[in-house]
């Protein structure tokens, strides 16, 4: 397994509210998007990340069950969120995405919650794995609007799930068979927001440099405008 990582703070932003999480030992992967007041982002994304690292790293030496640790460990780490927001002003009202895989050989484990996202590029073709949980994504699985309008909706960066919102949240959990060669990239919004999937994959294809590919998407990104923190992790399996 290959891996490179990238982060940046776009164009518009003062401060870049994303983290990232990298733990090949465990095989752990995962970006968070957080959202508040000055730096209650911050404190929420790299809060929810520390503690599922720290945590799940622990929890793999005796766990049977795979989904059910990294579901305890979040929703305490959602919890912990929730408490600090409640308890200190300077952070009311934060919360957080994360999008993060926990790769055991050629399985993918997948945690979800918010609107960054999973993607898988296999040969010619790239597979969303995860679902938005944002106000324009339930309008675009109901058939309220069109994949063209949710690029350019004015409510795209309304989330309807988040962690640090409510005492107890809800999580997506996906399993995926992986082969060799396959390609997933973990990302927050700021890079979806300006690159449609399909160039996503044209640009991880023609790359074979992880650390290139990812560059490239960064600087696309950013050379139309950067209005978000951009933050993302390319996985190849071998």
């Amino acid at each position: 397994m290959k891996w490179s990582q990238i982060t940046d703070v776009g164009r518009v932003r003062a401060g870049n509210e994303d983290s990232l999480c990298a733990c090949p030992d465990i095989g752990l992967f995962a970006v968070a998007d957080g959202m508040g007041g000055h730096k209650a982002g911050e404190i929420a994304s790299s809060t929810a990340l520390n503690y599922l690292a720290e945590n799940l790293r622990q929890a793999l030496k005796t766990t049977k069950d795979i989904q059910a640790s990294i579901q305890r460990i979040l929703q305490e780490a959602n919890q912990r969120i929730f408490r600090l927001s409640s308890e200190f002003e300077a952070y009311r009202g934060m919360g957080t995405t994360v999008t993060a895989g926990l790769f055991q050989e050629y399985q993918l484990f997948i945690a979800h919650i918010g609107d960054s996202r999973a993607y898988l590029v296999r040969d010619d073709d790239i597979i969303q794995l995860t679902d938005d949980h944002s106000l324009v994504g339930e309008m675009l699985r109901h058939g309220g609007i069109t994949e063209e309008q949710a690029l350019c909706h004015p409510q795209r960066n309304v989330l309807t799930r988040a962690m640090g919102t409510a005492p107890a949240v809800t999580f997506d959990f996906y399993n995926r068979r992986l082969q060799p060669g396959d390609k997933i990239l973990l990302c927050t919004d700021g890079l979806v927001n300006h690159m449609r999937p399909e160039e996503i994959k044209s640009t991880i294809l023609a790359q074979k440099d992880l650390d290139l590919a990812v560059k490239l998407l960064l600087d696309t990104a950013l050379a139309r405008g950067g209005h978000d923190n951009i933050t993302m992790i390319l996985v190849e399996m071998e």
